[in-house]
């Protein structure tokens, strides 16, 4: 599966967001925001595989 990671920046950390599934994390760069975030989800997804999402979310800008 691909999933979507948004990624902004809080003070001295990065946090990523993967909102197909709800998961959240950070890291001190973007690589290991996006590295935690793949793991927690993967994490999330082993424990709750029901709740895989089916159908991607819609991203724009405005």
């Amino acid at each position: 599966m691909t999933f979507t990671a948004i990624i902004h920046k809080e003070e001295d950390i990065y946090v990523s967001e993967c909102f197909e599934v709800g998961t959240v994390s950070q890291g001190y760069t973007i690589e290991e925001a996006v590295d935690n975030l793949k793991e927690a989800t993967e994490l999330y997804l082993e424990e709750d595989p029901l709740n895989a999402p089916t159908v991607s979310p819609l991203i724009t800008t405005f």
